[in-house]
Parts: structure tokens; sequence; C-alpha cells
């Protein structure tokens, strides 16, 4: 018997009124649930790599600076904690506004909330990488995504899983060198979107924007940053270091992807999450 009809059962049997309410507001949730589409099912997932001293950021750049405050009870009974930090905007999971290589580009606080969130789908260039730690991924590559699940790259947000997150632990292992300052951008090796297919897909599909578990959506040895470029003169947001792109499907995963709102900013740090389809969607 379904819930509705219990309730009205227990209703007409003890002359309740209050029983008849609650069946009907039980049924309009189950309908409305029924109605709520597949992101109201499954699991969130957490594509954000925490912010600490370890956090990567590029050679030039200051690592993430946390001051503690002086945190615990107060003579007034009640505990309090303020804390201060300091961060460069690139660098962690984060976001790369259109205006970090294009002057006409978004800032960050201007991108609009439609490229920020929708269905993601993930190509994957593991095997790839694995080979060749500078490998960039082509227009074959993503076209064959295409080819495999028959849709064309539309209103997605484009996720690159490189395999790279894994290696988020150790410095040297995830940007090829472990030092720092100017000289150390020379020895950066890491996989990336190559320029010709970041301007195919600006040319050629419609995307939201595109996302890499590395550090740069141009690879390591890139000294002109084409991917960049032509993505940023699209006014397509970029998301790098983004984590745990080896827990999602290739397709139907949907994610909210929020930078700190910086007026006029190039990027920021960002909060990226996945909510993954039910198993039986």
């Amino acid at each position: 018997m379904r819930v509705l009809e219990v309730l009205m059962v227990i209703g007409l049997a003890s002359g309740a009124a209050a029983a008849q309410g609650l069946a009907t507001a039980v049924a309009e949730d189950v309908a409305a649930a029924q109605h709520a589409g597949p992101w109201s099912r499954g699991r969130w997932l957490d594509l954000t790599h925490p912010f600490d001293e370890q956090t990567i950021y590029w050679p030039t750049e200051k690592g993430f600076r946390f001051e503690q405050g002086t945190n615990g009870p107060t003579p007034k009974g009640y505990y309090y904690a303020a804390n201060r930090f300091a961060s460069a905007e690139h660098g962690g999971t984060h976001l790369d506004a259109p205006r970090h290589f294009s002057a006409a580009g978004q800032t960050a606080d201007a991108i609009p909330l439609e490229h920020l969130l929708g269905e993601a789908v993930v190509v994957d260039v593991t095997r790839q990488c694995a080979a060749d730690a500078a490998y960039e991924v082509t227009p074959d590559d993503l076209v064959a995504w295409e080819t495999r699940h028959a849709r064309q790259l539309v209103d997605v947000i484009l996720l690159l899983r490189t395999g790279w997150a894994e290696r988020w632990s150790d410095r040297a292992a995830y940007l090829g060198t472990d030092q720092v300052g100017p000289d150390a951008v020379a020895k950066l090796r890491f996989p990336g979107l190559s320029p010709l297919a970041a301007r195919w897909l600006v040319d050629h599909r419609r995307i939201r924007a595109v996302g890499i578990d590395t550090a740069s959506i141009d690879h390591g040895p890139s000294t002109h940053f084409g991917a960049h470029v032509a993505l940023c003169g699209g006014n397509l947001p970029i998301f790098e270091n983004v984590a745990s792109l080896n827990d999602l499907p290739e397709q139907g995963t949907f994610v909210v992807a929020l930078p700190m709102k910086i007026a006029g900013g190039s990027g920021g740090p960002l909060r990226i999450v996945a909510r993954l389809p039910d198993a039986g969607d």
C-alpha cells in the first residue's frame, strides 16, 4: 500500500483531520522528489585541495599564509576564534578568470554564474600522460570522447583528467621540480591542454568552463601560454589544481565551482564540488 493510502486509512480510522493534512503533505513531497531531476540524488564529492602551508603555488609566488588568532575561551564564557590568511590569486585549487590572459576578459566577480555550474564531462588522458609527463591534450582526444559518447562538448564544464592529482602531496612529482623562484619555471613539467585544442573549443564548441588536475591549463614547458590566451580570449573560466577527478564518471556529474568573488580579480581560490549521479540514473 502506498504511503498516501496508509495515512488516509489512519485518518479515517481515527477521524483525525490532521492525518488527512499529513497525508497530503507527504504526497506532495514525494511528487516533488520524483520531479526534482537527477541532481537530487547521488552524493557530493569535494574536488578541492585544502589550503594550508603545503598547498602548491606557482614557483614565483609565496605560498598560502595562515596566522592563527588568539583563539579560545573568553572572560565572558564563550569560545571565540578568528584567524588571518594571505594568498596569491593563483594557487591551490583556483579560478583563472578570463582577465588573467585577456585585457577585455571578464574579471572574477563578473563571470556569469551559468559558467560556474552545470553538467561536467571528464576527458581521460591518464594513459597518454603516464607515457609523456608534458603531454598536451589534442583536438583528437576531445573528438574521441565525443565519438565514444555520441554527443558534442556543448553546454558542459569540461574537466581534463591527467592523473596528476594523485601526485599532489609530492611537489617535485606534481610540478616537475620542488625548487622555487624564477629559475624554477623553466623546469616545470606536467600535462596540459594544447593551444590548438583550446582554440578548437572556442571556435567550434560551446563549453561553460574547462578544468584540469594540474597546476596550469598549459603544460609545464609552455612559454607563451597559448591555451590560456585562447580560452581567456573566449571568456571561458579555467579551473586549475582540481582534485579527485579519478572519482568522476565521464559524464552525468553536476558541478558547482564558486570562486572567491574578488572585485576586479584575475582569479582566486576556488571551492569546487561535484554531485555524482545516482546509480539508477
